[in-house]
């Protein structure tokens, strides 16, 4: 029967929809699993084989951009679920399961090599998909300034309780148009956008399925890769993330010196950090998803890391230093992370 999360008319739809080949033996059953950080509930069905079906409000969630993507990435020889099942106007879906086989537990120092190959390989066939503009929005100066908007807001103000002076809000603002120039600045292709080791998995073949894309958008070349090689749940000596993504580099044939890529990879993963402090800030305080905190130590190494090799950040470094670093040992949620070797 449903639970309270669970609608009955969501459960005669996923009955009304399951494909012909699909065998159900007795009441269906739908055991939720656990989410992402949007609004979409994921339930495994007792079919065989078994199915995921998708409750995504469609007033929070786009969900037409969801399908309209997939069917874009696998027409590029990428694997994502498919899609047996859609009502757009109750925001239900029923997909392929692909299981529970994520990148993130399977990753260490024996089976980096393999896996990231596989996550890089796929990563080239995403960025060779031709633009669409219909299909693909930008990822614009103002989409990548309101992102570290967050930052300011969530992780600064509501979190850390931090009241920015304006010269404080106007260095991060000055900050923050320069990280905006470097992105822009990049080729632009298609951009996963959360392309990271728990976005990605192992399938049963050994080849790697990629989920959680419907946030698609057309940006810097750097922007998946920096997503990859410097994840927030897991991490790699700066050296050998350097390495890879110069490999990967010389696999996309770019014209460019090693050290400008560098430079547009690096401050390309401080912009993306810095958006993640606030996020991660948010869904600890507006939805009340704590556990994300446990990855802020990560992210704001990392973004010091990045800061402290860049003359156009070290006024950011330093405030950063003086005005939150002390601030930190105080929450909770904060262990000081392992300085790993440059």
């Amino acid at each position: 029967m449903p639970n309270n999360h669970q609608k009955p008319q969501f459960y005669s739809w996923i009955e009304a929809s399951l494909p012909a080949e699909v065998m159900l033996s007795g009441a269906l059953e739908a055991q939720g699993l656990t989410g992402d950080a949007g609004f979409r509930r994921y339930y495994r069905t007792n079919t065989a084989p078994s199915l995921i079906a998708v409750d995504s409000p469609p007033a929070k969630e786009n969900n037409p951009a969801y399908v309209n993507i997939a069917m874009a990435l696998q027409s590029a020889g990428l694997r994502t679920p498919v899609i047996h099942a859609v009502d757009f106007a109750q925001g239900y879906l029923l997909l392929e399961d692909f299981g529970d086989q994520l990148l993130q537990p399977l990753l260490n120092d024996q089976t980096i090599a393999e896996l990231y190959g596989l996550a890089e390989t796929a990563l080239l066939k995403l960025q060779q998909l031709p633009d669409s503009k219909a299909l693909f929005p930008r990822y614009d100066a103002q989409l990548l300034g309101d992102e570290m908007a967050l930052f300011k807001q969530w992780f600064v103000t509501d979190l850390l309780g931090i009241e920015l002076q304006a010269d404080e809000s106007t260095m991060l603002d000055n900050l923050f148009g320069q990280l905006i120039q470097s992105a822009q600045e990049q080729p632009q292709v298609l951009v996963h956008r959360d392309y990271h080791s728990r976005n990605l998995m192992l399938l049963a073949n050994n080849s790697l399925g990629v989920i959680d894309f419907q946030d698609a958008v057309w940006g810097p070349i750097t922007y998946d890769l920096v997503s990859l090689l410097k994840d927030c749940y897991i991490r790699w000596p700066v050296q050998q993330t350097r390495q890879r993504a110069l490999a990967f580099k010389q696999r996309l044939g770019l014209s460019v010196d090693d050290q400008q890529f560098l430079r547009w990879f690096d401050l390309m993963g401080l912009q993306r950090h810095i958006k993640v402090m606030g996020i991660f800030a948010r869904l600890a305080l507006r939805d009340n998803k704590r556990d994300y905190l446990k990855s802020l130590p990560m992210v704001i190494e990392y973004s010091l890391e990045a800061a402290e090799q860049y003359a156009e950040c070290q006024t950011f470094c330093q405030w950063f230093k003086r005005r939150v670093s002390p601030l930190l040992a105080n929450q909770s949620w904060y262990s000081e992370p392992e300085r790993l070797e440059l």
